[in-house]
């Protein structure tokens, strides 16, 4: 069921991710502020999407009950430290793909495993709630109106060792048409970061990450394998 509740939500980050999923959360009847190193950029960016308006990125900090990381990884977990008392108690929507560069294609810049920057970055903020939770899909599909595919909601996968905040990360997601998925604690969101940067890797290469993972009810014949 679709929330009617208005959630306050802060946006660290004035790029593409923060454009769209900022836009999306506008759509969906939540509070917006936008918050940047650059004030004018965020200013004109929340206009732009019509948002509560542009601040400075402590400023979102402090906004609602929710902040969204849309900051380029390797600036994320700096950034975050440096406003660890701004979202002290705030659900912390961490969208950012450690990724960079690699001789075979887009690699992880964290060690894979149990390491992932959202890990990272609850140790930067130990006083926030992070849920892992955006990241999966290119921003372009943020830019459509309650996105759906084959006749079926978008399902978009997260990890929170918080269940509020989990529970906060599910309602919004529903808020904007899309099917929660959860998939686990802190320790799982390493796998939806690699997830990413494989997706990215396929996009890049020019397949399509969506033909690689057919639902297997989809064989004629299918069983369960442990029937």
């Amino acid at each position: 069921m679709e929330t009617k509740r208005p959630i306050g939500i802060g946006v660290l980050g004035t790029g593409a991710m923060a454009k769209a999923l900022g836009g999306a959360f506008v759509r969906a009847g939540h509070r917006v502020l936008v918050g940047g190193r650059d004030e004018e950029k965020a200013r004109r960016l929340a206009e732009e999407i019509g948002a509560t308006g542009g601040a400075t990125l402590a400023e979102a900090a402090r906004f609602g009950e929710a902040v969204l990381v849309a900051l380029p990884g390797g600036a994320a977990q700096e950034v975050v430290a440096s406003l660890a008392g701004d979202l002290r108690g705030r659900v912390l929507l961490d969208c950012t793909v450690p990724m960079a560069p690699g001789e075979g294609g887009p690699a992880l810049t964290t060690d894979g495993g149990t390491d992932s920057l959202a890990r990272r970055l609850a140790s930067a903020a130990p006083g926030a709630r992070v849920v892992k939770v955006f990241g999966v899909c290119h921003e372009s599909i943020w830019t459509l109106a309650k996105p759906s595919f084959e006749g079926a909601p978008l399902g978009v996968p997260y990890c929170a060792d918080d269940p509020a905040a989990a529970g906060l990360a599910a309602e919004l997601v529903a808020s904007m048409g899309c099917e929660p998925v959860p998939c686990g604690g802190l320790e799982r969101a390493g796998l939806l970061e690699a997830t990413a940067v494989f997706a990215i890797g396929v996009w890049w290469s020019g397949g399509e990450a969506r033909h690689v993972f057919p639902s297997p009810a989809l064989a004629p014949g299918a069983v369960d394998d442990e029937g």
